[in-house]
C-alpha cells in the first residue's frame, strides 16, 4: 500500500476537517465558536479550573448538560489519550473525549409532500425527546441527539399545541414516534449527492490503520481523506476486535438503530445511528458517533467509530450509492477496504 507522510496527514485532516463543517444560518465567520455547544455523553464529568485532571474541580456536569464552547486547549498532561480541553468562557475547562460538539438550529417544517418511502432527515438540536404520540403529554420513547438520522414519515398537528411534528419511524422495532418538526432537518437531495462519482469504483478503496486509528480514503494511490477513528476495545463487559484483512461496502443505509446487550454492562440502544455502512455480516461497519468524541484511540464493540460529519463524507464518497428514496443498500459489490494493524 502507499506510504501516508505525517505531511500529508496533516494537510488533508485540516482540509478534511474544514470541508466538513459547513456554517449554519447566521454562523458568525470570524468566530469558528460561535453557536458552539457542548453536551455531555456519559452519567457525569467534571468541569476544571484549568486543562488538567489535576486542577481543582469547578462544577460537576450531569449527562446532557449543555454549555457554551468559547474555546480550545491541549492539556500539558503527558497520559496516552486526547489532549483536548474545551474551554467554557470564564467558567473553567472540560475534558473533550465525553463531550458531543452540538449547536442549536431550529428548522422550518418541510412545505412539501412527504412521499410513502418518506425522507431523511437529522437532528439539529442537541437532542430532542421522540413521543409515542404528538405532544408531550404522551410517553418519552427515545430521546434522540444532534446529527442521528431519522425517516420522517408523516407531518402531523400536535394534539394539544397544533403546532408541526414529524412521524418518524424506528427501523428496528417498527415503530412510529413523534418529534417536533422543527428540532429535525430533512436534507436536501443536491447534500445527498454522491461524492467523486467520476472516479472508477476499481480505483477507490478505504484503508484502516489500527495502529495509527487512522482511516485513509484513496483514489488510485492518492490519499483524498484522512479522519481518526475509533476501533474495537477493552471493555467491562470483555474484548472486542475490530478484524483486519479485505472486505467490501456491500451494505449501506443511511440511518440504523443499534442495539445489543445490557446497557448497564456496555450494552447499547442507539436509534439513529448515521451514514452506517456494514462490511462484515457479524455487522461490523463504519459509523457516525455521539455517544463519545474520543477518535483517535480504540474504544468501540469493534466497529469502526467515526465522527458524524467524517462518516458522512465516506458514506457520500464511496459505492454503492444508495438511492435517496430506499433506506438501504445490499448487495455484492462495493469499495475495497483494508484493514491493517
Amino acid at each position: 500500500m502507499t506510504n501516508l507522510s505525517r505531511r500529508d496527514f496533516l494537510k488533508l485532516s485540516g482540509l478534511g476537517l474544514a470541508g466538513l463543517m459547513a456554517p449554519p444560518l447566521n454562523f458568525d465567520l470570524n468566530d469558528p465558536f460561535d453557536l458552539q455547544q457542548g453536551r455531555v455523553t456519559v452519567r457525569t464529568v467534571w468541569m476544571h479550573e484549568t486543562p488538567s485532571e489535576t486542577s481543582a474541580k469547578v462544577k460537576l456536569l450531569q449527562r446532557d448538560s449543555l454549555f457554551k464552547i468559547s474555546n480550545t486547549a491541549v492539556s500539558e498532561d503527558l497520559e496516552p489519550r486526547n489532549r483536548i480541553w474545551y474551554r467554557v468562557g470564564d467558567e473553567g475547562y472540560v475534558h473533550s473525549v465525553n463531550v458531543q460538539p452540538v449547536r442549536t438550529i431550529f428548522s422550518q417544517p418541510h412545505s412539501g409532500d412527504i412521499p410513502k418511502e418518506g425522507l431523511l432527515a437529522e437532528v439539529g438540536v442537541p437532542y430532542t425527546d421522540a413521543f409515542t404520540e404528538a405532544t408531550t403529554e404522551s410517553k418519552v420513547g427515545y430521546r434522540i441527539y444532534y446529527e442521528t438520522t431519522h425517516w420522517v414519515k408523516a407531518m402531523v398537528a400536535g394534539v394539544t399545541d397544533g403546532q408541526p411534528w414529524y412521524q418518524i419511524r424506528d427501523d428496528k422495532w417498527d415503530e412510529s414516534y413523534y418529534v417536533r418538526a422543527e428540532h429535525l432537518r430533512i436534507f436536501p437531495l443536491e447534500e445527498l449527492a454522491p461524492i467523486s462519482p467520476d472516479v472508477p469504483m476499481k480505483e477507490k478503496r478505504i484503508v484502516v490503520r489500527l495502529d495509527q486509528q487512522l482511516v485513509i480514503a484513496y483514489e488510485s494511490n492518492s490519499p483524498v481523506f484522512v479522519v481518526p477513528m475509533s476501533s474495537g476495545a477493552i471493555l467491562r463487559s470483555g474484548t472486542y476486535t475490530t478484524p483486519q484483512g479485505n472486505f467490501i461496502t456491500f451494505y449501506k443505509r443511511p440511518s440504523r438503530h443499534m442495539a445489543a446487550g445490557d446497557i448497564a454492562a456496555s450494552g447499547f440502544d442507539l436509534p439513529g445511528v448515521p451514514w452506517v455502512q456494514y462490511i462484515t455480516k457479524s455487522g461490523i461497519s463504519f459509523h457516525g458517533t455521539f455517544w463519545h468524541n474520543d477518535f483517535g484511540r480504540p474504544r468501540s464493540h469493534g466497529c469502526i467509530n467515526l465522527s458524524s460529519s467524517a462518516a458522512k463524507w465516506l458514506y457520500l464518497w464511496s459505492s454503492p450509492s444508495v438511492p435517496l428514496n430506499k433506506e438501504f443498500s445490499y448487495g455484492f459489490t462495493g469499495t475495497k477496504v483494508e484493514i491493517i494493524a
